[in-house]
């Protein structure tokens, strides 16, 4: 297609003349580097004229040409399918789509499924706190009432109250040396139905040391280690309280005390006590218990403050002279002596064995310096050979209450104590009181008895 052309000047002229050798040399050179220049241009010819170009802009060509013949080819068959690609790639979008909306479902239920097991979690939790709170409010109105907050208001109808369960009825007889206390018959049974529920107790659910659930197990079983406390204490409570009652009342039976109406100066309206209704707790009905037991040992107590079981002198009691029949210290003969003479030295102290009021405090005769004391109930006390009297004709005296001091004034023929015990104005024998202060004890009349 292409071709290599001569100039005229390259072509040899039958009309020109001759050159010379070096100048024909000349032109033969000038026309091989023309050729060897041209060598690789590229000639296009159309209708006689041609078109010389060299490598780099015939490429430059080529490639433009190339590069329009792909965009039309493109270009066409864009044209040709645009609404089959425009359809795929609204349909790969379209399920993309869904395939987002329904992992969005997916996570806005798992969602949903967390915050329901933490809004039922967090209930149960709050359930278990209140539950607690609830148990920790009862645990402390037990303490209180442990702590003797609750007492009996008013009184206790006597047909109801019990003398002492299982206890006889009281009655005068003779003072025994020994006494044996016999528990009532529902006793044990009383103390199995105070037992625990829940005595081996477990943890329901052993969680995590630092989980929730771990927390309320470790506070619901400090809750109910208290409550098992506190059921300790209920029981050591009311055995102690029955103990008193039944120890009180066996000594006032055997002297022949009849605990009738409270002395003082008691009383007020009367407001019966209900007993626990059918549906209340082990707790109420055992609280109850105990203030029945209290509020017998109470009256017990009283009765037993105006009895004159105490020692009026302190420290160990010698006695230098029976009660009753004797040999008389100063004519030798037989005689009766009406009370028990108790050894001392001059200026001990005398103290008044039961609470009462001073009816006599002065000389009597042969007793020297006496106090006379009214315990009520037909009791009596003497106290003789008294070298200083410390009370009044009319005053009020507690049991324990220095009264005067020891000494030997009027018929004594050395310091001691005469001391008397009278009902209804008879002597009777002192020991027998003072026995039963010794079967009392310390745990009942206190630690100087």
């Amino acid at each position: 297609m292409s071709q290599v052309a001569y100039s005229q000047y390259d072509q040899p002229s039958s009309t020109a003349r001759t050159p010379s050798a070096a100048s024909v040399s000349r032109h033969i050179n000038r026309a091989h580097a023309a050729n060897k220049a041209h060598a690789h241009d590229y000639t296009l010819v159309h209708h006689g004229r041609q078109v010389r170009l060299g490598p780099v802009a015939f490429w430059i060509v080529v490639g433009t040409l190339v590069v329009m013949a792909v965009w039309s080819l493109g270009t066409g068959t864009y044209f040709a399918f645009k609404d089959d690609v425009l359809k795929s790639l609204i349909g790969r979008q379209a399920s993309m789509q869904f395939a987002y909306e329904d992992r969005i479902a997916e996570l806005r239920a798992q969602v949903d499924r967390i915050t329901s097991r933490q809004m039922l979690d967090q209930e149960q939790f709050e359930q278990k706190l209140q539950g607690l709170l609830r148990r920790q409010a009862l645990l402390e109105q037990r303490t209180s009432a442990i702590a003797g907050d609750v007492g009996v208001t008013g009184s206790i109808k006597p047909s109801k109250l019990p003398e002492l369960r299982g206890a006889r009825p009281l009655k005068p007889s003779p003072i025994s040396d020994t006494v044996i206390f016999t528990a009532p018959p529902d006793r044990e049974a009383r103390l199995q139905s105070r037992e625990p529920a829940n005595a081996n107790t477990r943890l329901a659910d052993n969680g995590g040391n630092g989980s929730l659930d771990g927390v309320l197990s470790r506070v619901s079983l400090s809750l109910e280690k208290v409550d098992q406390r506190q059921i300790a204490a209920l029981t050591n409570m009311e055995e102690k309280a029955d103990s008193k009652a039944r120890a009180i009342g066996g000594v006032l039976s055997d002297l022949g005390i009849h605990v009738g109406k409270g002395s003082g100066g008691t009383g007020g309206p009367y407001v019966a006590l209900k007993a626990p209704r059918g549906d209340s707790g082990p707790f109420e009905r055992q609280i109850w218990r105990i203030n029945v037991a209290r509020a017998q040992l109470n009256r017990y107590t009283q009765a037993l403050a105006t009895v004159p079981v105490r020692k009026p002198v302190y420290g160990e009691v010698e006695q230098s002279s029976p009660f009753g029949m004797r040999m008389d210290p100063f004519l030798g003969g037989p005689a009766i002596h009406t009370g028990v003479d108790l050894r001392g030295d001059t200026g001990d102290p005398v103290r008044v064995t039961a609470n009462g009021r001073v009816t006599r405090a002065s000389w009597a005769g042969g007793y020297g310096n006496m106090v006379e004391v009214d315990h009520g109930n037909g009791i009596t006390t003497r106290y003789g050979h008294m070298s200083k009297i410390e009370v009044k004709v009319g005053q009020h005296v507690t049991m324990g209450q220095t009264i005067g001091r020891i000494g030997s004034t009027g018929r004594s023929t050395g310091p001691h104590l005469h001391y008397e015990v009278r009902i209804d104005d008879k002597p009777t024998n002192p020991q027998k009181f003072l026995r039963a202060g010794l079967r009392l004890g310390p745990s009942v009349l206190g630690a100087d008895t």
